[in-house]
């Protein structure tokens, strides 16, 4: 995460696949500690407790990268793997995956158990809905009534995100942009202010958008 973005998911997802009878349940959820992935683990194997096998992987990026995964009693290489074959390949990060079996009574060998375990998994995290996060600044705008339809149309015009507006004796309005565009915000509203009005910054936050498919 060098330039203070990484792609992960934006929602819970899961995904329901059968295959000669065997049901395969794949769950999926954006996690920021390797805690948190644990615990998605434990509570969706609480969920299903008469499955045979619950596979899993999860990937956390913090001061230090982590990642693990289990094939919970699946042949060696044919659960956890794959799952976590799906994260890497698709570049997420902090990111969970289970996927639960429940046996259907017919084998279906060690390539049929690792497309199945890679296509639920990735149902999952397509359900999830992939995005890309960048690291923002948070503004706070306050102008008079005269100023804020001119401020938020340049607002939507440079695709700054906006938050909260209050209308009361003067408009307050929340926006957020990428680190790179902070100066662009600030001079854009105070030229637009003719010096009036000059955004306060007032923390970080995240930033959301579809990641490239290049």
């Amino acid at each position: 995460m060098a330039d203070d973005s990484f792609i992960t998911l934006s929602k819970k997802g899961s995904s329901l696949i059968e295959i000669k009878g065997s049901e395969f349940i794949g769950r999926a959820m954006r996690v920021d500690t390797p805690e948190q992935a644990e615990d998605f683990v434990r509570n969706v194997r609480a969920e299903y407790p008469d499955a045979r096998h619950t596979c899993y992987a999860w990937t956390v990026d913090g001061a230090t990268h982590m990642q693990k995964y289990s094939d919970d009693g699946e042949p060696s290489g044919t659960g956890g793997l794959p799952i976590l074959s799906v994260l890497t390949k698709g570049g997420i990060t902090n990111a969970v995956i289970t996927v639960t079996r429940y046996f259907g009574g017919i084998l279906l060998g060690k390539g049929g158990l690792v497309r199945a375990y890679t296509d639920s998994a990735a149902e999952a995290v397509k359900d999830a809905v992939p995005v890309k996060i960048t690291t923002g600044q948070r503004y706070l705008i306050s102008c008079g009534y005269d100023m804020s339809e001119k401020i938020l149309f340049a607002l939507k015009a440079n695709e700054w995100q906006t938050g909260g507006i209050d209308y009361s004796d003067r408009v307050q309005i929340e926006c957020m942009c990428s680190a790179s565009e902070s100066e662009k915000l600030i001079e854009t509203v105070r030229d637009l202010s003719a010096g009036r009005v000059i955004p306060e910054k007032t923390g970080e936050c995240e930033l959301m958008q579809k990641p490239s498919e290049e």
